[in-house]
């Protein structure tokens, strides 16, 4: 007897509520107009009680009505509304079962389905299971069935346990709600009460990826041990509520075993390894100091494209982030290659030495994210911006490391050893060897600059130098004493005062790169020096001096603005020279999608005078009413000592004067910077929306 072929249905009920009052259609072009029915389908369902009772339900795109030939009674047909079904009671046999769609407009369509009505129990049940992720396919065949459940495992439901009926040519799908083993059973059912049942466990989850925590319950956390090492989920053994991956490397197992992460197939995706960036982080719980942990990654699907690399564990019984960087390779191996694709990883426990029963614990597998990129380093430099590349150069064996200032532990500083057999010219360029971003905007009227330095002694010579970066031979320098012991002083280097034996102030030269050196002409004796706030003099003594009010106009004060989080302040010609302000120059400040708080600040030459006057004006040109304009003053060192006001402007592409309230400020401390933050609490776009002007910044 052939298997019987059925093909699903879906029925579509359509309700239509009639409202109280009556209406009258005489427009029916609609139905006219209406295309033949299209895909006809029908389900049957067969009892599983030996009697042959079959119901028979209809289906089709546009069909109001079906005629049902039973294909047992001649052309005898029975009519079947949309929706609806018939009922009938065939003897075992195989029948052909057609069905005519009828439309409003009268066009028919016509299906032809073979049935076949058997009590027997089905044979030759045969299932195919295929997974994706969480999602599960299920098709089956067999001889003598009428249709098929299956129950996926994943239902409370037990009396009776929830399934989905599919017929054969069908294939049923499932979504789990989470990864985990799962027990699927197909039955094949005839029309007689016998069954044939089918029972599998399935994995399912979503591929392995990065980052690799162990707590994602969609995912599926096979691991693939190799070399005898034996590698299970577990709970943290400092917190029981997280899960890891707990690796015993047993007695035996060889000195090269390791455990994948995931299947053979590696990670869903690619590993974002990049040449800038080719480090990978592992949380270690090790028994002991000083064991090898290897990670290798690889192209799943060519082993040849491989990298691994080594790292010795620090502490014991204790975790411990280890940071594997693969443009260090392990020697012997092969180098990393930026151009594979490396979608797979392995780690390897006491690498090197056979398993002696060390059980390992592992978690939070990561990219270990690229630095920012920080902007090169310029005047005045002092320490403290948040993205600003503050590193130096040593030479002659000088060491320079980020230090905390001696006097105040908030403030930021670098701190120079001059070693025991330092060179007597050993120094350190501020900076990389491209040095400054800019000039030092040296004149003829501001030849001069400064730094602050705690040193341990009065009488130290500290020389200063100035070079072109591309030209180690157009340089200057100049050499101050110091006059404190164990105290912060500002010396100031004038370069108009060349050393001795040195090359002049050339104001051509493009001076882009400064070294400073600490107890000059002595060899290292293990002397201490800590600095901060290098800066550009200017003017001299006799020109304007940077202070309140700004205006902006001055043609020798150099306004150096120091940027951060995405601020952007600069002086420029007025574009919207009306109203209360005419003139010429003014500041500009664009606050790009950086940080919330971007904004700038400028570092005038003395603090400032709060003792009769604690009022600041200034005049604001804004895109918009409603921005928040914060004025924030702040001492020269020490950032906790500070204050501020914040006010909102009130019209939109007109300048107005702002006004802010200083009386509450605290006049025994000493300010030396102006900060300014626009829409403070808001990211910026460094649209015209967030492009502000300033000007006549006064204290009344």
């Amino acid at each position: 007897m052939k298997s019987m072929k059925y093909i699903l249905g879906i029925s579509l009920v359509l309700a239509i509520a009639a409202g109280c009052k009556k209406e009258e259609f005489t427009d029916t072009s609609f139905a006219k107009n209406a295309p033949e029915p299209g895909k006809l389908s029908v389900l049957f369902d067969i009892t599983h009680d030996n009697t042959g009772l079959v119901t028979i339900t209809p289906n089709g795109e546009g069909a109001s009505s079906y005629d049902v030939y039973l294909g047992d009674s001649g052309d005898t047909y029975v009519k079947v509304a949309a929706g609806k079904n018939v009922q009938h009671k065939y003897a075992e046999g195989n029948y052909t079962v057609k069905i005519v769609g009828h439309n409003l407009s009268g066009k028919t369509t016509t299906l032809s389905q073979p049935l076949t009505v058997a009590f027997r129990a089905p044979e030759n049940l045969k299932v195919t299971l295929s997974t994706d992720g969480l999602n599960i396919s299920v098709a089956a065949t067999a001889d003598y069935e009428t249709l098929f459940k299956v129950a996926y495992g994943d239902s409370t439901a037990t009396n009776p346990v929830a399934s989905v009926s599919f017929l054969e040519g069908q294939t049923a799908k499932h979504t789990y709600a989470g990864a985990g083993t799962y027990t699927v059973k197909v039955t094949a059912l005839s029309g007689g009460a016998a069954t044939t049942v089918f029972t599998q466990d399935v994995k399912v989850g979503k591929q392995i990826d990065l980052p690799v925590t162990f707590d994602d319950p969609n995912y599926d956390y096979t691991l693939s041990d190799f070399g005898n090492n034996q590698s299970s989920l577990a709970a943290d053994p400092a917190n029981a509520a997280n899960k890891v991956m707990k690796t015993l490397k047993a007695a035996g197992a060889e000195v090269w075993a390791g455990t994948t992460l995931g299947t053979a197939s590696g990670f869903a995706t690619k590993i974002p390894l990049t040449a800038a960036n080719a480090k990978m982080s592992v949380k270690v719980y090790s028994p002991a100091v000083g064991l090898d942990i290897k990670l290798k990654v690889e192209d799943h699907a060519n082993g040849n494209h491989s990298v691994e690399t080594d790292v010795k564990t620090t502490r014991a019984n204790a975790w411990e982030t280890l940071v594997f960087d693969f443009t260090k390779q392990a020697a012997g191996t092969p180098a990393f290659d930026a151009t594979y694709t490396y979608d797979k990883a392995s780690i390897f426990f006491d690498f090197g030495n056979p398993g002696s029963g060390k059980i390992f614990y592992s978690d939070d597998f990561q990219v270990v994210a690229a630095p920012p990129v920080l902007k090169q380093i310029n005047l005045p430099v002092t320490f403290d911006a948040s993205d600003v590349n503050y590193a130096v150069t040593d030479f002659g064996n000088n060491q320079t490391a980020d230090g905390v200032d001696p006097t105040n532990a908030s403030n930021k500083v670098k701190v120079t050893t001059k070693p025991n057999g330092a060179e007597t010219w050993a120094g350190t360029t501020i900076g990389t060897p491209a040095g400054f971003s800019a000039k030092v905007p040296l004149t003829a009227t501001s030849t001069k600059m400064s730094v602050r330095v705690y040193s341990p002694a009065a009488g130290i010579d500290i020389k200063l130098k100035l070079e072109d970066h591309t030209n180690g031979a157009k340089s200057v320098e100049t050499d101050v004493l110091t006059t404190k012991a164990n105290a912060w002083e500002t010396l100031t280097f004038d370069f108009n005062k060349n050393s001795a034996g040195t090359p002049a102030l050339n104001l051509s030269t493009n001076y882009d790169k400064a070294s400073i050196f600490f107890d000059f002409g002595n060899a290292g004796s293990g002397k201490k020096f800590y600095w901060d706030d290098v800066m550009f003099v200017a003017p001299d003594p006799g020109s304007t001096v940077l202070g309140l009010p700004l205006t902006f106009e001055s043609s020798t004060v150099t306004y150096n603005f120091t940027d951060f989080a995405g601020g952007v302040l600069s002086v420029v010609n007025n574009p919207h020279a009306t109203g209360i302000n005419t003139s010429a120059k003014v500041a500009q400040m664009v606050k790009y999608n950086g940080e919330t708080y971007g904004g700038s600040f400028i570092t005038l030459d003395n603090p400032i005078d709060f003792s009769t006057s604690k009022t600041f004006k200034m005049k604001v040109y804004s895109p918009r009413a409603g921005a928040k304009v914060l004025l924030k003053v702040e001492n020269l060192t020490d950032g906790s000592t500070s204050f501020e006001k914040e006010v909102s402007t009130t019209t939109a592409n007109a300048w107005e004067e702002l006004t802010f309230d200083y009386s509450a400020i605290n006049t025994a401390k000493s300010y030396q910077k102006i900060v300014l933050i626009f829409d403070n609490g808001t990211k910026g776009d460094g649209s015209a929306n967030y492009t502000f002007l300033i000007d006549d910044i006064t204290l009344n």
